[in-house]
Order: C-alpha cells, then sequence, then structure tokens
C-alpha cells in the first residue's frame, strides 16, 4: 500500500498542463481567507484519548466558556 502511495506521488503533470501559457491565476489569492477560516489545534496524546470527537472536543469547551462567564458573573 506505501509503495502505491509513493509511486502517486512521482507522477508528473500531463504535459497539457502548461502553465506558463495560462493568464488570470493569482498566487495565494486565498490564502488570507483560508488562513482566517481555518483554526487547527493540535492536541496531547493524553487529552485527545479524552476526547474521541470534534463533537466532544466542542462540547467539552462550551462547558468551560459557560463555567467561566459564570464565575465572572458572580
Amino acid at each position: 500500500m506505501k509503495k502505491e502511495y509513493e509511486a502517486e506521488l512521482e507522477d508528473e503533470l500531463c504535459p497539457e498542463y502548461d502553465f506558463a501559457t495560462m493568464q488570470g491565476g493569482v498566487r495565494g489569492k486565498y490564502a488570507d481567507r483560508f488562513k482566517h477560516a481555518t483554526n487547527v489545534v493540535i492536541l496531547d496524546p493524553d487529552v485527545a484519548q479524552a476526547f474521541p470527537t470534534d463533537a466532544a472536543v466542542n462540547e467539552a469547551l462550551r462547558l468551560l466558556v459557560n463555567l467561566a462567564k459564570n464565575v465572572t458573573q458572580h
């Protein structure tokens, strides 16, 4: 399986894909939008075991936010 995947990475683009003749392309056109629209967080392994899904992480964080709001209001 791994060798099959590595062979796919070695494929070259087809000759008809000549990017030098293409017009109107802008490098990094959507880079800022992508940067602001993504929020990737890497969990430590012990934390990841406690939260098996993204929904579990979101639920726990929402609970923590609500608790923090309640503590600051009192």
